[in-house]
């Protein structure tokens, strides 16, 4: 019997049995830099040593160096996640804005979460929501069992001394909790009780961390202790990375004392390209967030598992978040419908080394509807054509020889221009036109 075989395949009943299926817990960071952490290669000095605790993740499994969000900005970027799907499949373009209770992410959209407890699994979401503020499309209806935080997008990370509106205040299951508290140590707290109320059961567990996402509020302690950075918005974004970073360390030390590190994959992973206007470091990758060079989209990513995930490994193999829930779906026993149109694939034979690569595939990524940016990402290639600058035609960068994006090839290879540009629109003919403008920029 293989490896793979061993982890996925003891089915009893077509699931896995209750004691074989791992708990999985993703910790999203908000708006970090792609070198604003220590376990990336080309990690800033004033941060590299700031981040032990995420660093452990990558050191104790496999860090990916090649990881993607589906989306530029934070709400697309939970869309595509959450659901498997393209978002741009069903309108998700955009920021929801602030206030609007008109919709959401589409009801006719089903959450991995959703199809998660179809399985057994207790579904748990803390933190940043920004997936719709009606009714109708809070956490609770979209398949999380539990919800402990904040339906915006972003909030003060110390207490209001005025009363925060609805969307704002930090909630549980729909009631409003006190203010008192930094926020970030408040979802972590959070984190680890459900970790430890649901110790004896498969979990799922989304931790949606507001850090370092702005306003750069970081605790005083963590500003004087970063007194060698200089003063000003990259020494309170590093102090949010810190806060993070204890907060990450927490949940770490509360799986280990309830005896479930061998039976918890962790992923640690940003929603986003760094945003590089309050502080954030993309080096050596081009753009921020909000656009589609690297910066905007490709992110640190790292996931441990004990004893199923080589430790100090890494993959080179471009991946995308819409893998996340083919991946969780296998690790439950199941797998996608037909009829359920994801467009991820599973990466357990990959993260466990059955196989040596994945299939070549075509990863797109568009903003704000068809007048919008448009890439894609087909092996080495991307296409980036920002439609309404550069002149409006399509660059080509060769990423395993040009990571920054800087020497246009389009000249050189009109033939790879016009094949990419070519799939590139067959995918946008699949989708439609965002349900919404762009909403808050932040």
């Amino acid at each position: 019997m293989t490896r793979l075989s061993l982890l996925v395949v003891l089915v009893l009943g077509g699931r896995l049995m209750a004691d074989e299926r791992p708990n999985i817990v993703v910790l999203f960071a908000d708006d970090a830099g792609y070198a604003d952490f220590g376990f990336q290669p080309k990690a800033r000095s004033d941060m590299k040593r700031l981040t032990p605790n995420i660093d452990s993740i990558a050191r104790d499994g496999v860090r990916l160096s090649a990881a993607y969000m589906s989306g530029a900005v934070c709400s697309p970027s939970r869309a595509g996640l959450m659901t498997g799907r393209y978002q741009q499949r069903f309108g998700h373009d955009n920021n929801i804005p602030p206030g609007y209770m008109k919709s959401g992410l589409p009801l006719s959209e089903t959450f991995g979460a959703k199809r998660l407890k179809k399985t057994g699994y207790t579904t748990g979401l803390v933190g940043k929501w920004h997936l719709g503020y009606p009714a109708a499309f809070h956490p609770n209806k979209r398949g999380f069992d539990w919800f402990y935080g904040c339906l915006q997008g972003s909030r003060s990370y110390f207490p209001y001394t005025n009363k925060p509106t609805a969307n704002r205040v930090l909630q549980e299951n729909g009631r409003p909790t006190p203010e008192k508290g930094y926020v970030t140590d408040r979802l972590g707290d959070a984190a680890c009780r459900f970790i430890a109320e649901h110790r004896e059961e498969a979990f799922f567990l989304f931790v949606s961390f507001t850090a370092p996402h702005g306003p750069l509020q970081a605790k005083p302690e963590h500003l004087k202790r970063l007194a060698e950075i200089p003063a000003g918005r990259r020494r309170r974004y590093a102090g949010l990375v810190v806060s993070l970073d204890e907060n990450v360390g927490k949940i770490l030390e509360c799986l280990g004392s309830n005896k479930l590190d061998h039976k918890t994959l962790v992923i640690f992973t940003n929603d986003n390209g760094g945003q590089t206007k309050t502080g954030a470091n993309n080096q050596p990758l081009r753009g921020r967030k909000g656009q589609l060079w690297e910066g905007g989209v490709r992110v640190p990513c790292a996931m441990r598992w004990p004893g199923r995930i080589r430790a100090g490994s890494v993959i080179d193999d471009p991946v995308s978040s819409l893998d996340f829930l083919p991946t969780f779906l296998a690790l439950a026993g199941t797998r996608p419908k037909p009829e359920w149109k994801l467009d991820g694939i599973n990466l357990i034979p990959r993260l466990t080394g059955e196989v040596d690569a994945l299939p070549e595939r075509d990863l797109h990524w568009r903003g704000g509807g068809s007048k919008g940016p448009i890439a894609m990402r087909r092996g080495p290639w991307k296409m980036v054509h920002n439609r309404q600058f550069m002149g409006g035609r399509p660059q080509l960068f060769r990423l395993d020889r040009d990571l920054s994006e800087t020497e246009n090839l389009a000249d050189d290879h009109p033939e790879m221009l016009a094949e990419m540009v070519k799939r590139a629109s067959a995918w946008e003919a699949q989708l439609v036109e965002p349900l919404w403008g762009k909403g808050s920029p932040r």
